[in-house]
């Protein structure tokens, strides 16, 4: 199963500034969370969805990776640092 687009996640345009960022995933956060979804997988997956986005979005460091290699850039089976 692949990942969701960070950005469709949160609901947000690619452009979108730290706050714009803060504001979605706050909003998915408070509306998903699973104190408030006892029960609702669904709403777990999405508030799990939500945490994931934002800590790669809240980062510029992560950010500029994930704007230039996606998933890709985090994901741990892709391989390491090629060797020269």
């Amino acid at each position: 199963m692949s990942k969701r687009d960070y950005y469709d996640v949160l609901g947000v345009e690619k452009n979108a500034d730290d706050k714009a960022i803060k504001a979605a995933f706050r909003k998915l956060a408070m509306a998903n969370h699973p104190d408030r979804n006892q029960g609702d997988d669904a709403a777990e997956n999405r508030f799990r969805e939500a945490n994931e986005a934002y800590d790669i979005l809240k980062d510029p460091q992560k950010r500029a990776a994930y704007d230039r290699m996606g998933h890709a850039a985090f994901d741990q089976s892709a391989g390491g640092a090629g060797g020269g």
